[in-house]
């Protein structure tokens, strides 16, 4: 019998792929605002002692990594308390909490790709209220699977980086975009089947934190790169020319970001008996869909 499961953020661009897999195999419940709101955390109590589910996936986030500068009561509401109670929650119920969290919990300074085990140090508002978030979770929850991920993208969402390239790349013809931030873009429908993939394996063997993101590295620059030449050969309606590499004291931002925060899959794919996909087919066919 399949296990009950409430996802929270199910209008998201992980939680829209998460709710089309999840629903049709039934037993899931997925619920997003006005239903609950996580900047109102005391009203997830109510909704989960309603709900009982055994299984919890708090898809839901603040993301905006700008906005949280001037909005950190906000931002750690929803990414910092929220999480702390859904643990309390699941805790009370005996429910095994699965959460995704960031690379942004890093400050960059590596040259190798991080690891589960490796010293946080987040340089942003953002990324310190998704730590606050993690670390309230370890502390309430016994049974609980953090998924840090990077550079997420997909069909879903209003905004995220493709869909920002492919607007500016109708409309320019030239585009500057930092060349000396590195990571790994990844598919909002990569997370959201590895996350399917590991429902059945739930056990409090693997309670832990762990990483998930494509395969390969690229700076924003050759993602952006990458981004129209797939689009252009998917005849896409492009007008930019050129794509300008800048560096990030060029193009100034509120929030301070790692130089370098690619990850380590090695556990992940461990458990899923997989790797995961590279970034570039991943994206190629993310604009087909």
């Amino acid at each position: 019998m399949s296990k009950a499961i409430l996802l929270i953020g199910s209008n998201g661009q992980v939680g829209k792929e998460l709710t089309q897999i999840l629903e049709p195999q039934g037993n899931t419940i997925a619920i997003t605002r006005p239903t609950i709101d996580l900047a109102q955390p005391n009203t997830l109590r109510s909704v989960i002692r309603e709900h009982q589910p055994q299984i919890i996936i708090n898809a839901a986030a603040y993301t905006a990594v700008d906005k949280a500068e001037s909005e950190p009561e906000l931002a750690k509401a929803i990414n910092g308390i929220a999480p702390g109670i859904l643990a309390e929650e699941a805790e009370k119920l005996g429910a095994f909490l699965i959460h995704i969290s960031t690379d942004y919990v890093f400050d960059g300074n590596h040259c190798h790709p991080y690891k589960e085990t490796d010293a946080t140090n987040p340089l942003s508002v953002y990324g310190n209220t998704k730590l606050i978030g993690e670390q309230a979770i370890q502390k309430s929850c016994a049974h609980h699977f953090i998924l840090r991920t990077a550079w997420v993208y997909g069909t879903f969402g209003k905004s995220n980086f493709v869909k920002t390239m492919l607007r500016l790349g109708a409309e320019r013809e030239e585009i500057r975009v930092v060349a000396d931030q590195i990571g790994s873009p990844t598919w909002a429908k990569d997370i959201a089947e590895a996350i399917a993939q590991i429902i059945p394996q739930i056990n409090p063997e693997i309670s832990g934190i762990y990483h998930y993101t494509n395969s390969g590295v690229a700076s924003w620059y050759d993602f952006a790169v990458a981004i129209f030449e797939e689009a252009q050969q998917l005849g896409f309606p492009l007008k930019v020319q050129r794509v300008i590499p800048i560096t990030t004291p060029e193009y100034p931002t509120p929030a301070r970001r790692p130089s370098y925060s690619v990850l380590s899959c090695a556990k992940v794919s461990a458990l899923l008996q997989n790797h995961p996909p590279h970034w570039r087919q991943a994206l190629r066919e993310m604009l087909r869909s």
